[in-house]
Formats: C-alpha cells, sequence, structure tokens
C-alpha cells in the first residue's frame, strides 16, 4: 500500500482526504469528516488522537453502530468475501481464512453467543493476536458485563485503526504499534552466542 504523506492531506480538499481516510474506520466515514475539519496535523498522532475523540464525543448509539459496523470474525461475511479490504487482510493475517470446519464451527458458536449476549460483534484487534489468543479472549470476555464490552470494544477498534493509520500515512513521527522481538541463541559448545542462525516466526 503506497502512503500518503501527512503534509499532503493536510493540504488536501475534503474529497482528496476522505479518498484517503475515509474507511479508516470501518463504514464510518464521519469519523475522518471530523477529523478533516481540524486540519492541520503536526503528527500522525495528533491526527488519530482527533478521530479517536470524534468517537468518544458521539452519542452512544452512534459509536454502537461504529461497533456493529464490524464484522464477525471467521463469519458469514468472510465465506461470502463480503468484508473490505482492511478487514479481509487483518483476518488473514491470524489465519481466520484458513480454519478447518470445525474451527469455522466453533467461532460460528461464539460469534452467536456474543451477539446473543451483548448485540453485537466480538471486535479485537487481530494483528496483535494469533487465533488461539483470540480465542482465548473470545471466552473470557464473554464473561463481561455489556458496559465494559463496549468500552473494549472501542479501544480495540482505536488499535485496528492505529494500524491502519500506519499503513497509510508517512509522517516524521510514528503510532506506538510496532514491538520489538530479540532472540539469543547460546552455543554451548563455545559457550558464546550462535552465529548464523535462522530464525523463522
Amino acid at each position: 500500500m503506497t502512503k500518503v504523506a501527512l503534509a499532503s492531506l493536510n493540504a488536501a480538499d475534503e474529497a482528496g482526504f476522505m479518498a484517503a481516510l475515509g474507511e479508516v474506520y470501518e463504514h464510518a466515514p464521519w469519523v475522518a469528516q471530523a477529523a478533516c475539519r481540524q486540519r492541520p496535523f503536526g503528527t500522525i498522532a495528533a491526527l488519530h488522537a482527533a478521530m479517536m475523540a470524534a468517537v468518544r464525543a458521539a452519542p452512544a448509539d452512534q459509536q454502537l453502530a461504529l461497533i456493529k459496523g464490524h464484522p464477525d470474525l471467521a463469519g458469514k461475511a468472510a465465506r461470502a468475501d463480503a468484508m473490505t479490504q482492511d478487514s479481509k487482510a487483518e483476518q488473514a493475517s491470524a489465519g481466520l481464512d484458513r480454519l478447518s470446519e470445525d474451527e469455522f464451527a466453533h467461532f460460528h458458536r461464539l460469534n452467536d453467543a456474543y451477539r446473543t449476549k451483548f448485540g453485537m460483534p466480538f471486535i479485537i484487534c487481530v494483528r496483535r493476536h494469533g487465533k488461539d489468543s483470540i480465542l482465548r479472549q473470545f471466552e473470557q470476555r464473554l464473561q463481561h458485563d455489556t458496559a465494559s464490552e463496549r468500552r473494549t470494544a472501542l479501544t480495540e477498534i482505536f488499535r485496528i485503526v492505529a494500524l491502519r493509520l500506519d499503513q497509510r500515512v508517512a509522517a516524521a513521527d510514528q503510532l506506538k504499534v510496532h514491538g520489538h522481538l530479540s532472540t539469543h541463541v547460546l552455543d554451548t559448545h563455545r559457550g558464546a552466542p550462535a552465529s548464523g542462525v535462522a530464525v523463522e516466526l
């Protein structure tokens, strides 16, 4: 995906801004429209903050509509290839497009249980998880109350959007979405760190 410079977004007309960021919040262009009116942004962090503030300031029913605009994980929309490109790529990153029939059925049962209890889809930033940790979160969060799950859903949406902005916008700063992994392999024969070891994730 080609990134657009933050300076270009600041200088763009509303149509250009919306073309770049209108779908960052799933099926909720009103968030980008609210941010558009607050330009210019000095940093990508300020842009992200303005978008989050617009969501937090929205009425509860509009927040709920935002949550409901997201697809179920490994749900019918995924099987029908009816998701946005962002959601499709995100679910694929956790292997949710390669489930066995039993795994798909398990996700289907959890999706139904969650929707029955909370009246909204289960939302999690799948790029921060693997299939097993998503299932653990599903089971844990089914024990929560509706108010806390709505707050959690919005928090997860903000994480999803941070990653989407990171992929779309080039700026002098960076959002804190990149983790670090170090690997130390000891050559026990020499008693020193091993060299030339390939590590595959």
